[in-house]
């Protein structure tokens, strides 16, 4: 059985190099790859196009990257909650592609299955349907209009597990498997930090999320914060 075990996010991200391509896991700050993101900010690589469902905090998640200038193009569908992300879009400073929920997930899993495109009903008639092919197709006996959405090409898919064995396999935990497992799938190279790394055998098979036939290196992280994004509490009586 094959090792993927490196030995620190350092190893984990050699050969990310100017001007990749990145899938970033997680769902707001919940899954998310403290780590490895970390590790790419000592780097100083830079022009990095990142798909992720969201753009962290200012200072905390992708945010840490958009605060060293790092990322040239952003991939997301929602981005409310970082001011340096708005500031940088609004300036000009940074490329934005706003993507539907639904559309994100499906292009990280069509990459991750060999498709070259899905057709979505989503964005028809929008501004996101602008330069893209629209088709009409039947569908439980009604004809409507689908746009065609590309599959994603990432250079390296990085994603947050909370447990995973040296092959590979992952086990995730309630909203980190939101984005992690499809991402998991689709990029030319999975890297995956996890909370706790076991021997191969120790999973039970039936609780495996991510098979490791998908990952190509795996390591154990530390210092993992979890914070939340807006924490609402009532008021005292």
């Amino acid at each position: 059985m094959i090792n993927r075990v490196v030995k620190n996010a350092e190893e984990a991200i050699a050969g990310i190099k100017d001007g990749m391509t990145l899938m970033v896991g997680g769902f707001g700050l919940c899954g998310i790859p403290e780590n490895c993101i970390a590790a790419l900010v000592k780097t100083g690589v830079k022009n990095l196009t990142c798909i992720s469902n969201n753009a962290g905090v200012d200072d905390f998640g992708l945010g840490l990257l958009l605060q060293t200038k790092q990322i040239k193009k952003m991939i997301s569908s929602y981005v409310g909650e970082n001011a340096e992300f708005e500031r940088q879009m609004l300036s000009g400073e940074l490329e934005v592609d706003l993507v539907p929920q639904g559309t994100l997930a499906t292009r990280c899993l069509a990459a991750g299955y060999g498709m070259p495109v899905i057709y979505t009903p989503a964005g028809v008639g929008t501004e996101i349907a602008e330069g893209k092919e629209v088709r009409k197709f039947t569908h439980n006996g009604q004809e409507k209009e689908y746009l065609m959405e590309k599959a994603f090409e990432a250079d390296f898919a990085i994603v947050k597990a909370w447990k995973g064995d040296t092959a590979g396999n992952l086990v995730y935990r309630s909203t980190a498997r939101n984005f992690n497992p499809m991402m998991a799938m689709a990029g030319k190279i999975t890297i995956a930090e996890v909370e706790e790394l076991v021997p191969a055998g120790e999973l039970d098979p039936d609780h495996i999320h991510t098979p490791g036939i998908y990952v190509h290196r795996v390591f154990q992280g530390d210092k993992y914060e979890k914070r939340i994004e807006q924490r609402t509490v009532r008021k005292k009586s």
